[in-house]
C-alpha cells in the first residue's frame, strides 16, 4: 500500500486495484495550526493498522513543517490521549480552538 499527499489529506492506494481505502483530512486553522478533521478506512481493512499509517504520516508532515495540531476527530483525539510522546504536537491552545471550531459548525 502506498500512502500520497494531496489537497488536505493523505490517502492509501491499494497496490494491486490502485483503488483508495482510506484517508485522513486536514484543514488549517490558523497560521501553523491545522486541524485532523476526518479519518477513514474501507471496513475489509479495518483492523490492519492503517489508520495508524495514515495518522503517523500526517504527524511526521506536521513536524517536519512545524504545524501544531487540533485533533477534531474521535481517532485522532484518542490517539493523542494514548500516545504521549506525540503530545508536543499539540496545539497550545487546542481546547480554545476545538469550542472555536465546534461554534462554527454550529
Amino acid at each position: 500500500m502506498e500512502i500520497r499527499h494531496a489537497d488536505g489529506r493523505f490517502y492509501l492506494i491499494e497496490d494491486d486495484t490502485h483503488k483508495e481505502i482510506g484517508e485522513i483530512v486536514y484543514s488549517t486553522v490558523e497560521d501553523n495550526v491545522i486541524s485532523i478533521d476526518h479519518t477513514r478506512v474501507d471496513h475489509i481493512y479495518q483492523g490492519h493498522g492503517l489508520a495508524g499509517k495514515l495518522l503517523n504520516a500526517l504527524l511526521d508532515y506536521a513536524d517536519l513543517k512545524d504545524l501544531k495540531i487540533v485533533p477534531v476527530c474521535e481517532y485522532a483525539k484518542t490517539a493523542f490521549k494514548k500516545r504521549p510522546e506525540i503530545r508536543f504536537l499539540l496545539a497550545d491552545n487546542y481546547q480554545e480552538l476545538l469550542k472555536k471550531l465546534d461554534k462554527e459548525e454550529e
